[in-house]
């Protein structure tokens, strides 16, 4: 077990390449909890700012229902193809129901600069389309795990 755990602070991201990562990376995985404590995971899009993560949901969604009902979320981002290129991230906390939903686009300064994050990385535009389907969830993760596999030695 302390050789694991030496092993995995060896190999977790530095606060710099995790906000590298994160800005980068396109679809994460997003985990929520049913009434019936059964786990659901779905893809989507998001943003991350440097402290919290931004996802941008479907609100006749699965994954919406039970949020309102059960806030706690886990999200992985990762990516590499070979064993020795995989990386990742798992963010965990509660997530915080953020604007109008559905986003029709009513004047939010909280959500300003992550909507010009988002389309920006996703349109390639300055403004935000609000399409009134989708909605703002944001994760500011009481817990951060990470891992780079590339930095492992041989």
């Amino acid at each position: 077990m302390a050789d694991t755990q030496r092993r995995g602070r060896r190999i977790m991201m530095t606060r710099d390449e995790l906000d590298v990562f994160l800005g980068a990376q396109r679809t994460c995985r997003v985990a929520t909890v049913g009434g019936d404590g059964a786990p659901h995971v779905g893809a989507l899009w998001f943003v991350w700012d440097g402290a919290a993560l931004w996802l941008y949901s479907i609100t006749r969604s699965k994954r919406w229902a039970q949020l309102r009902k059960d806030p706690r979320i886990a999200v992985v981002v990762d990516d590499g193809h070979e064993y020795g290129e995989l990386r990742g991230a798992e963010l965990a906390g509660r997530a915080h129901f953020v604007g109008e939903a559905p986003r029709t686009g009513e004047p939010c300064p909280e959500l300003t600069a992550p909507e010009r994050l988002f389309a920006r990385k996703y349109f390639g535009m300055a403004e935000m389309p609000h399409d009134g389907r989708h909605a703002w969830l944001r994760l500011t993760p009481e817990s951060v795990a990470s891992w780079d596999f590339r930095k492992i030695p041989g």
